[in-house]
């Protein structure tokens, strides 16, 4: 099963800003740049900034555990970058569908 589309954006943004959208996922803040206008493309840069929030803080988190966490650090970082493959794809098909786990969370409106 997909992950439910939250959004319809108009067809004209979409094809208008896809590579925005899909540049979002590596960095978050281009779109907000060069298209703030965009819903479509701030939708993107949205879910690209929660990904790379919780990239962060979950290494830094599995960074304190001895051993273990570096097995589990290697294997969530390799979680993190499916999830940015993910979105970078979905930008650049033109497809508003949230992360899975992520994909709920605002934090640009």
């Amino acid at each position: 099963m997909e992950p439910e589309t939250t959004e319809v954006f108009e067809q004209a943004d979409i094809e208008k800003n896809k590579t925005m959208a899909g540049l979002a996922y590596v960095l978050f803040f281009l779109p907000l740049i060069s298209c703030p206008e965009s819903r479509y493309a701030k939708f993107h840069a949205n879910q690209g900034l929660t990904l790379l929030l919780l990239a962060i803080a979950g290494s830094v988190i599995l960074g304190f555990i001895p051993f273990l966490g570096g097995i589990l650090r290697a294997l969530y970082q390799v979680g993190v970058f499916i999830l940015m493959i993910m979105g970078l794809l979905n930008g650049l098909n033109g497809k508003a569908t949230e992360l899975p786990v992520i994909g709920k969370v605002k934090l640009l409106k």
